[in-house]
């Protein structure tokens, strides 16, 4: 008969109790009684809340979890996402003039064969529309401030591809109370030390309120500070700052000016000299961070940009900065201890991956736990998959930067081939003659898909030749009708969906109903 184990996940936060409840659920330990879980949390060390923005893949945690949809976006103040719109990020404004393109969330329309890039790649790049208004709607319903589904539509559910903007320290106090209840142990308490055997790995972790504490399996969900991985195991950190420049973000919060002011169902990210603000759209307000390279402004300067995006109000408002190194742990899993969150790693806030490499390491140590047997088994496997995730990651966030015509110093340093990862290099290369496909990405190593790519190459204006192959594509018409029919299905969406302030307030209200088709 196997004997129990036990895992120890030290730190709370949305890395410590996403990962405690998601353990919890896919092992049913309130079930069995092969492990336990407990969770150590300190109440003096604050949440860091970068960015408050998830990726669509978050709706299946929720609902693995068991996490009834409108409680959730209720409790945490939560609005929904369909995507990013980017402004100025490919040519500084001039004479007040501003460009923007949108990064839906929604993948393109499918149509037969070679599908619509190709013939949207044709068309007379005067007269076309942008790419992602024209392969998919969301653009249209978005910036028409409505949101991605209706009231009757349950759970999760929706004719359009969304995620949510939150606030994370609500989001903490939702997770827990589903963590408890799924069976995980809470303890209170502060980390004082942590003692490692003749091997390498921890022997115990010392607390003042609780003493010694040992598990077969300890989590290390510190954030920033890596208490175990870091401090106490040394696994050594990586910086990518050669790639990506970004290492501070200067952060508040901002009230509505009325309580019905319209919410957008996106993320505005607007690109400024040294770097871009983030502006976030929440129930009650809107939260919104300047993320900037420390080697091309101060934090002075970078305090005046925020404030000057915010506008006449933001004399009213308290700002903290945040800094951090753009990287990743290249062993994340060792000995007994494993990282999850900002402890294994952190790129940016851009496109939201925080949480999103939360759910991909606590969905591999689920599957890959040994219920037996060395528990550092997996560490290989796991170390591997995520230090090739990261560094797919680091790719597409580039490629974000790679391709602006900005004039500022950031923005040019940006460009240099020097700071352009090989492997981007090498795709950007090959997508001059042929655009982004499937076979361009191996799934089970991507947070982003390969029209995620599309999205951004060609809303920056990114040029993939296809004039020498245009006979062979012959369904030129086929795909003007699906194009006109994307215009009408955007347009009758438009009328049928809801305006976003509105949803949410029936959601937080009444929550959802299937009978209010």
């Amino acid at each position: 008969m196997n004997s129990k184990r036990n895992i120890l996940i030290v730190g709370g936060g949305t890395a410590g109790w996403l990962a405690a409840a998601y353990l919890a659920k896919f092992f049913d330990i309130g079930e069995q009684q092969q492990l336990n879980i407990t969770l150590l949390e300190s109440a003096d060390i604050g949440i860091i809340g970068v960015g408050e923005g998830t990726f669509p893949t978050i709706r299946n945690t929720l609902k693995f979890l068991g996490i009834d949809e409108a409680k959730f976006m209720r409790q945490t103040s939560a609005t929904f996402k369909q995507g990013i719109r980017f402004a100025d990020w490919v040519k500084t404004p001039q004479n007040g003039q501003h460009e923007h393109y949108f990064h839906p969330f929604e993948a393109p329309f499918y149509t037969e064969g070679a599908g619509l890039l190709p013939y949207w790649l044709l068309q007379d790049e005067a007269t076309r529309l942008p790419f992602a208004q024209a392969v998919t709607f969301q653009k249209r319903v978005a910036e028409a401030q409505r949101a991605p589904k209706r009231p009757h539509e349950g759970d999760f559910t929706g004719p359009l591809n969304y995620a949510y903007h939150f606030d994370s320290v609500k989001l903490a106090h939702v997770l827990a109370e589903r963590a408890k209840a799924l069976g995980v142990r809470h303890l209170s308490g502060t980390l004082k030390g942590v003692e490692l055997d003749k091997t390498g790995a921890i022997d115990r972790i010392l607390t003042h309120e609780h003493g010694a504490l040992t598990a077969d399996l300890y989590i290390d969900c510190t954030g920033f500070r890596a208490e175990l991985i870091g401090k106490a195991l040394a696994a050594p950190f990586h910086s990518v700052r050669q790639y990506l420049f970004t290492n501070r973000a200067i952060t508040c919060k901002i009230p509505y000016d009325r309580p019905d002011s319209p919410i957008e169902s996106y993320t505005v990210s607007t690109a400024h000299e040294a770097g871009w603000t983030w502006d976030i759209g929440l129930d009650g307000m809107r939260g919104i961070g300047y993320v900037y390279s420390s080697d091309h402004t101060t934090d002075a300067h970078a305090e005046a940009t925020l404030r000057r995006y915010i506008g006449p109000k933001s004399y009213e408002l308290q700002t903290r900065v945040i800094p951090f190194e753009p990287g990743y742990r290249t062993t994340q899993w060792v000995k007994n201890c494993v990282a999850v969150g900002l402890s294994g790693g952190f790129m940016e806030p851009l496109e939201s991956t925080g949480v999103v490499m939360i759910e991909v390491a606590i969905s591999m140590i689920a599957e890959l736990f040994p219920h037996n047997g060395p528990i550092d088994a997996p560490a290989a496997r796991f170390n591997e998959l995520m230090v090739k995730r990261y560094d797919n990651i680091i790719n597409f966030l580039k490629l974000h930067y790679a391709l602006s015509q900005r004039e500022e110093p950031f923005w040019r340093d940006n460009t240099e081939p020097a700071s352009v990862p090989e492997r981007l290099s090498e795709l950007l290369e090959q997508w001059r003659y042929r655009p982004p496909n499937r076979f361009d990405f191996l799934l089970d190593l991507e947070s982003f898909a390969f029209f995620n790519y599309q999205y951004i190459l060609y809303g920056m204006g990114f040029k993939t030749d296809l004039s020498g192959g245009r006979s062979n594509f012959p369904n030129a018409a086929e795909a003007e009708r699906v194009f006109a029919r994307i215009i009408s299905f955007g347009e009758r969406a438009t009328k049928d969906l809801p305006s976003h302030r509105a949803l949410i307030r029936q959601i937080y209200d009444q929550g959802f109903s299937e009978t209010a088709a």
